[in-house]
């Protein structure tokens, strides 16, 4: 080949990648950690929390209301996000290593995002995207890092969960993936800076900007002069706070849930997280790439409320993090997609945490195709072009939560959802359309249904190979769903 033609296939194919790579649009994952469904005033206008830059999120895009997280707890639902797939197909089906026994011993816990795994990051790469990462990671040890995991920078995220020392939320962090700030350096904030720092640097680039706040997990801490301003209105709040809620099951103890939102400091570390949200939606203004970035928030698990200082009220949702009820699994979900998404819609298609992957690579221009995912491209949902074909949707905890949640399983069929309690078998059946609290089980009054939903579950369980509990040295054998 002469030289010039040489060359001129070379100008050829560097053009080629540099018109591929600036048509691509960027994309920006906010995920809250233990933030609940109620927490937002795009769900909640009475919400005791101020949430602006969420809000204005919401009204510029569309807000799910039937959307969920694969799993009542942290890690199965962020290995969800990362992959496309239920947690349950690797045995991740508990917080990373969490292990509780009750009557019986918990179901084998595999505590890592397997790293043949092609993640979010690794699927986006190869069309010339910039991966970034921030904050929680909680997906295995250092050899399975955001690094290793196809995140060309990684900020914080680390095996641990929280923020535990020396500072915790403040500075110093002591996280082997982030350097300490200036002492009172308040973590949250740090992390929104970084990823703004991230955005100016890569605006002429298509990239991945992936913020996994560690806020509003506990440790519960907040700034001062937030939780005084919060103590002050909280103050005026009177009545009740707790109630009983009960396990429901032989021997169940009772168990206090929160009724009421009120808590102070739970209340500033809401004010600091959404503050950092607007800081990051402001620098995409800034740098002039708002018009082709693509906008995710959602959080891993619904709000704590029957444990840990049970911060906040998911009411009238039943129940909390931890718990198959809606209020441990039903998160705020919002996408915003610069001239796709008609501003304020409102979606009540039943959509998962596994969809996210899907829809990402839609629209980066990369369908994925049936039966590689276990989630679909919600993209003619934001187009508002066509409704998704009839889907059911799955949950499988076989563990005993710390927050008091029990095992079991789940499956969502329309109005319907049916839970089934791994201790002894037992269903219950709720229409969620008219009773959302899941107080009023009609598993007698409807069996048929009852009976088909628990086979489709069961069903399912065979194709993702659920694992179950175990019993205790010397104890009797748990129950094990029928072949």
């Amino acid at each position: 080949m002469k030289i010039s033609h040489f060359l001129s296939l070379v100008i050829t194919l560097l053009l080629a990648n540099f018109l591929q790579a600036v048509d691509k649009p960027n994309f920006v994952f906010f995920l809250v950690d233990d933030l609940g469904y109620m927490d937002i005033g795009a769900n909640n206008p009475n919400t005791f929390y101020e949430t602006p830059n969420i809000d204005r999120l919401a009204n510029s895009g569309m807000r799910f209301t039937n959307g969920y997280a694969a799993n009542p707890v942290c890690s199965p639902t962020r290995l969800s996000i990362m992959s496309g797939k239920y947690p349950t197909r690797f045995d991740a089906t508990n917080f990373f290593s969490g292990t509780r026994s009750g009557k019986f011993a918990p179901a084998p816990l595999q505590s890592s995002l397997p790293l043949e795994e092609i993640t979010l990051a690794e699927a986006l790469k190869p069309l010339g995207y910039k991966t970034y990462f921030a904050g929680k990671w909680h997906l295995g040890p250092e050899t399975h890092w955001p690094e290793h995991q196809g995140f060309d920078v990684n900020i914080g995220g680390h095996a641990r969960g929280a923020p535990v020392a020396p500072g915790r939320y403040f500075s110093p962090y002591g996280n082997p993936r982030l350097k300490d700030g200036p002492k009172g350096e308040h973590l949250t904030d740090r992390l929104a800076d970084e990823t703004c720092k991230f955005i100016e640097e890569n605006k002429d680039q298509p990239f991945l900007a992936y913020l996994s706040f560690y806020s509003v997990h506990t440790p519960l801490m907040g700034k001062k002069d937030l939780i005084a301003k919060y103590q002050a209105r909280a103050d005026k709040i009177t009545g009740e706070e707790f109630a009983d809620e009960e396990q429901v099951l032989p021997g169940g103890k009772e168990r206090k849930v929160r009724i009421v939102q009120k808590h102070a400091v739970y209340a500033a570390m809401m004010e600091t997280m959404d503050a950092a949200i607007g800081k990051v939606i402001k620098k995409i203004h800034d740098v002039n790439v708002a018009d082709k970035t693509v906008v995710f928030f959602m959080s891993d698990n619904g709000g704590l409320s029957t444990s840990e200082g049970s911060p906040t009220s998911n009411l009238p949702l039943r129940g909390g993090k931890g718990w198959l009820y809606e209020g441990g699994i039903r998160e705020p979900w919002i996408i915003h997609w610069p001239g796709v998404t008609k501003p304020g819609s409102v979606e009540d298609t039943p959509v998962i945490s596994n969809d996210f992957f899907p829809t990402i690579l839609d629209i980066a221009g990369i369908p994925v195709k049936s039966g590689q995912v276990d989630g679909v491209s919600l993209v003619s949902l934001l187009k508002q072009s066509s409704s998704l074909s009839d889907r059911l949707l799955y949950w499988h905890y076989p563990h005993y939560s710390n927050q008091g949640g029990i095992p079991g399983g789940a499956v969502r069929d329309g109005d319907w959802k049916l839970i089934e309690r791994y201790e002894d078998g037992s269903v219950n059946l709720y229409n969620l359309k008219e009773d959302i609290g899941e107080r009023n089980d009609v598993a007698a009054k409807h069996t048929d249904r009852a009976n088909r939903m628990r086979t489709q579950l069961h069903n399912w369980y065979k194709e993702v190979d659920a694992k179950f509990l175990q019993a205790k040295k010397n104890g009797p054998e748990p129950w094990k769903p029928l072949d």
